[in-house]
């Protein structure tokens, strides 16, 4: 009876609680570590849900903001461009304006034909007639340093591939000197207060940098221009970098160039500081 006693007493054996309590004190018991596992698993996908739901909405309220601003920089580009092109057509007109009344007037005094050749000559007036179109390029393997191993800009000679404002300045004397009466490089005219120069890579005329292929139309005597220059030193010395260097060009005889005038060509000179304003 004892026996049967216990059993009834103590159903659940001893080790059993034991058991439990040692996994109570060493902090193992509880919820199973599958169980926290998965609970954890989800916990973070509902926190990245909802980190990206939140960019989400503070996309979709930060866009219309985005594309208003873009939508004002754009009309205000085009309103300054538009400005831009108004002036550029009233400095036009007043161009052929102040044209006509020195024209009327030198006409007045006889010196009509020379007033339309100063202008020729000057760049002041627009022209057009036969000529010759050469296109100059860099090589097409432009890597970038030089020979030397130095960054293109920095030597001393045209072995990088690369058309310099040096050698710009020399097709330009060139084709003057075969009897061009009128020049532009890609659409800039030339004037006697013209000055090519370099920045960097760049090659600059007038201040304004120029990018290849360099387009060089120059009015004259079509087929003699064209002979006469690349026949002169200067046509020699483009014809040594195509070989050496593999600058690319391109000659051609036009029937019909037209050169717009240039922009400005008034003559700036110094003037003398009075000492009574100086200390």
């Amino acid at each position: 009876m004892s026996l049967l006693t216990n059993v009834m007493d103590h159903s659940l054996d001893d080790g059993y609680a034991e058991a439990a309590a040692r996994k109570k004190a060493d902090g193992s018991g509880g919820m199973p570590k599958t169980l926290r596992a998965k609970l954890g698993l989800a916990a973070g996908l509902v926190l990245a849900a909802l980190v990206v739901t939140v960019g989400a909405a503070q996309a979709r309220v930060a866009a219309p903001v985005v594309a208003k601003e873009r939508e004002e920089l754009v009309d205000r580009i085009e309103g300054e461009t538009s400005a831009a092109d108004k002036l550029e057509k009233s400095v036009d007109e007043l161009r052929d304006e102040v044209n006509t009344r020195r024209r009327e007037a030198l006409e007045k005094s006889g010196d009509g034909d020379r007033s339309d050749l100063v202008g020729i000559l000057s760049g002041a007036v627009e022209v057009h007639g036969p000529g010759v179109k050469l296109v100059v390029n860099d090589a097409k393997d432009v890597s970038g340093t030089g020979a030397d191993g130095q960054p293109r800009g920095t030597s001393g000679f045209s072995d990088t591939g690369r058309l310099r404002d040096r050698d710009m300045q020399r097709v330009v004397n060139g084709l003057w000197e075969s009897g061009a009466e009128a020049i532009s490089i890609n659409g800039q005219r030339l004037t006697a207060l013209s000055a090519i120069r370099a920045a960097g890579d760049a090659i600059l005329v007038d201040n304004r940098p120029l990018v290849p292929p360099y387009t060089v139309l120059a009015v004259g005597a079509g087929e003699q221009l064209s002979r006469e220059f690349q026949d002169s030193a200067d046509g020699l010395y483009l014809h040594a970098l195509e070989e050496s260097y593999g600058i690319r060009t391109a000659i051609s005889v036009a029937d019909d160039l037209k050169l717009p005038a240039a922009p400005s060509v008034i003559v700036r000179t110094a003037q003398p500081i009075s000492e009574k304003g100086t200390s």
